[in-house]
């Protein structure tokens, strides 16, 4: 999926439909093997990745107004096991997720479902998110969004005119864009709608990447695209994560961290990957919370600005948002004192 959301299924979820494009296995010894993994797959978990069922009275209020206005969120799409953290209290956080629901690629981490040719985007989208963005007071956005290869320009047109719409109609939000991995005259018309934050992950270790990630992504090309949103606008924040307990090793991370610092990338977030169905990548390790911390440390001492790391943190994670938030604020505050508007003409 282009939006590269770390979308793994909670420990509470159950296991729905096969996710279209990932074959199941034929046969009687397939059906045993995908019986006993799926036995596997019900096994317990850590304590770590208990969590607890979404509710409540803000939860409640942003599903409404997703579904009226025909809005899609990670958080729901995904299955994000933060889902009910994040949308409670006053200051709920979500993650929007533009131009559809289906996605034109095939990863094997992901829940989103896949499809050769998506439905056209809606026009009335940007409106929408925007009109959203406003009604809930957010003091910060995430804006993802599906792989849209099937369209001429990705779909990078669209997805800046629904930042812009929040630009209009909630110009005190932050917004960060949680892109797909655009390179050239497509980065340059997603940066040109000026996002706060700039995300884009590349969700696993560099030798994992064929083996969990749709063929046409890499880890190149994912570092490419944030080297590629600084050269356009150097101001922007770039943000990346890492999904961990999918057989890498200590010194894999360790390269990988190293190789977004040398892409000059602000934030890491590093979370643990879980399995959203049978038919995709196994998990073959349960990250002990002391090793994220230890993982933490270390990516605050390569000069990440921020590093959110643990069990259930996700590429949009609550923390991170709120000390990204801080940042934006003081840097529009340190440019609105060096540029002081005008006074009109003939006032004394």
């Amino acid at each position: 999926m282009a939006s590269q959301v770390s979308s793994e299924g909670p420990a509470i979820a159950p296991v729905p439909p096969r996710a279209v494009g990932v074959p199941a296995p034929g046969g009687p010894g397939g059906r045993l093997r995908q019986r006993a993994d799926r036995l596997r797959q019900r096994g317990p978990k850590p304590a770590w990745l208990k969590v607890p069922l979404p509710g409540g009275e803000g939860y409640a209020r942003l599903k409404a107004l997703t579904r009226d206005l025909g809005l899609h969120t990670v958080c729901e799409e995904a299955r994000c096991p933060n889902v009910g953290e994040c949308w409670k209290g006053d200051q709920a956080t979500l993650t929007l997720m533009v131009l559809g629901d289906e996605c034109t690629r095939r990863c094997r981490f992901c829940a989103v479902r896949t499809v050769e040719r998506a439905a056209a985007p809606d026009p009335a989208e940007p409106h929408n998110v925007g009109r959203a963005v406003a009604a809930l007071n957010l003091g910060y956005v995430v804006i993802t969004s599906v792989d849209r290869d099937d369209l001429a320009d990705g779909g990078a047109g669209h997805y800046a005119q629904c930042v812009r719409a929040v630009r209009a109609q909630a110009p005190r939000t932050v917004v960060e864009t949680l892109i797909p991995d655009y390179q050239g005259e497509q980065l340059a018309t997603l940066v040109a709608a000026r996002p706060d934050v700039l995300a884009h992950n590349v969700e696993v270790v560099s030798r994992l990447q064929r083996r969990v990630r749709d063929p046409r992504c890499s880890f190149e090309r994912s570092l490419e695209t944030l080297r590629g949103a600084r050269r356009f606008a150097p101001e922007v924040f770039t943000k990346s994560s890492i999904m961990l307990g999918l057989g890498e090793s200590e010194a894999e991370v360790l390269e990988a961290m190293q190789a977004l610092r040398a892409a000059d990338v602000d934030f890491l977030t590093l979370g643990q990957y879980l399995r959203p169905t049978v038919a995709h990548a196994p998990v073959r390790e349960y990250v002990a919370p002391e090793r994220f911390e230890a993982l933490r440390v270390e990516g605050l001492a390569l000069g990440f600005k921020y590093v959110a790391a643990g069990p259930l943190v996700r590429s949009s994670y609550k923390a991170g948002e709120h000390f990204a938030a801080r940042l934006v604020r003081a840097r529009r505050s340190a440019c609105a004192a060096a540029s002081p508007v005008s006074p009109p003409e003939g006032a004394s």
